[in-house]
């Protein structure tokens, strides 16, 4: 059942901000090049910064972070400077001498993520402590998040709250109780039983749309990192201790479905696993996006699939975004969440993400913004190695009629999924 036109608009904004990062499109040669954006000193990429500036500067602090590289004190004061006074961040502030609108101008998303990318960068604690602060004044009822304060919870929102609280090293489920209820009470809500097909159980959806739940890829993938209650900065999987997928079990019981967090895991894992099975990848099913793979989505479920420990399910995928005939690398280039997700991928995964593919995608990414304080030596970077255990911890609903400028400009990162209806 497709979403309302309303439905769309009310979900609009941070669908901008993300829409060209998961489209199969090349970002534009103009913002391919490399050079920081003279409008925004210390910010990662050259792309207008208007619908996803924070997102992108927080996901490359986790990603070179978790490549043993440390964020220049320029681009970390930057991201610091965008929080709004009471805590919260918009997707980009031109201006950061004007207060932000509370009610309509700030977002759990880009909130949460500088949440993550500050606890990343390190000596920002009292930042990031106030973002929490933020996330917990405006949480729903029920546990979870929507994209604006009072909005409907949705699966991606309620994720990446949870990872913002994890990565703070905060237990989400007791850090952010509400009223009895957890962010994980408000996912579980979102996700797929037995009385859906075979295919589909184990799915996470959105939200509900006209009170049914429709299985959506990039929302699968953001809340099977969740219930796992980690951020983007997940540790890499253990070589040699990985576990099978098991599928939902539901016998009789049509009604069936996991009652909690590690059934959730598990149940979804065995989702995107089946998913990928085939070819490897998922298939861009945006409205208005080219037909053809989606590598950002592709690549959440490498992240959350490996830090599952599920690194079987997850070397396919992993391959696949790997290989030089699949052009994962130039999908990414010059773009700092692209490359980011990449990152963060292999890095969970094992595989070390400066031989990505023949490509070193941690350089990449340090050429899109100011040089970085260290960088790990040659020898250094290849603990990310598939056969290399590492203990590293870690990791809006605007308007509509902006998805042509996003897929154009290559901006974004992670929300534009909000607008998919992803066919099983």
């Amino acid at each position: 059942m497709a979403p309302s036109f309303a439905v769309h608009a009310r979900r609009g904004a941070a669908a901008l901000a993300t829409a060209a990062v998961l489209s199969a499109a090349a970002a534009p040669a103009a913002f391919a090049d490399g050079t920081p954006s003279p409008a925004a000193p210390g910010l990662y990429g050259t792309a207008d910064p208007k619908f996803d500036g924070v997102f992108r500067q927080s996901l490359a602090f986790m990603a070179q972070r978790a490549a043993g590289v440390s964020p220049a004190k320029q681009s970390v004061d930057w991201l610091a400077g965008q929080q709004c006074a009471d805590g919260g961040f918009a997707a980009f502030r031109a201006d950061t001498g004007k207060p932000c609108d509370e009610k309509a101008g700030e977002f759990t998303d880009a909130t949460a993520a500088a949440v993550q990318g500050l606890a990343a960068a390190g000596g920002r604690g009292q930042a990031a402590g106030k973002g929490l602060e933020w996330l917990k004044a405006h949480q729903n009822e029920d546990g979870g998040w929507g994209m604006t304060p009072g909005a409907p919870s949705d699966a991606n929102s309620t994720s990446i709250a949870v990872g913002a609280f994890a990565a703070a090293g905060q237990d989400p489920a007791k850090a952010a109780a509400k009223g009895g209820k957890s962010p994980y009470d408000a996912l579980l809500a979102l996700q797929l039983g037995c009385d859906k097909k075979d295919a589909e159980r184990g799915a996470f959806a959105y939200t509900p749309e006209k009170g049914e739940l429709a299985p959506n890829d990039l929302a699968s993938a953001a809340a099977a990192l969740a219930v796992l209650g980690k951020g983007f900065q997940a540790a890499p999987a253990v070589k040699g201790q990985e576990k099978p997928v098991k599928p939902l079990e539901c016998g009789d019981d049509e009604k069936a479905k996991p009652q909690d967090a590690p059934a959730a895991a598990e149940a979804v894992a065995a989702y995107l696993s089946q998913k990928l099975a085939s070819d490897g990848h998922f298939t861009s099913a945006m409205p208005g996006a080219p037909e053809g793979p989606d590598f950002g989505t592709t690549a959440d479920a490498v992240l959350a699939l490996a830090a599952g420990g599920h690194g079987d399910a997850a070397d396919k995928p992993l391959k696949w975004l790997e290989a030089k005939d699949n052009k994962a690398v130039d999908w990414a280039k010059g773009n700092p969440g692209r490359l980011a997700k990449l990152v963060l991928a292999a890095h969970a995964a094992g595989a070390n993400p400066r031989d990505f593919g023949g490509a070193d995608v941690v350089g990449l990414l340090a050429a899109t913004g100011p040089k970085a304080e260290a960088a790990p030596s040659a020898q250094n970077s290849a603990e990310g190695t598939r056969d290399k255990k590492d203990s590293d911890g870690g990791f809006s609903t605007w308007w509509i009629i902006g998805i042509g400028l996003a897929f154009g400009a290559g901006i974004g990162f992670l929300i534009s999924g909000r607008n998919k209806k992803n066919k099983p």
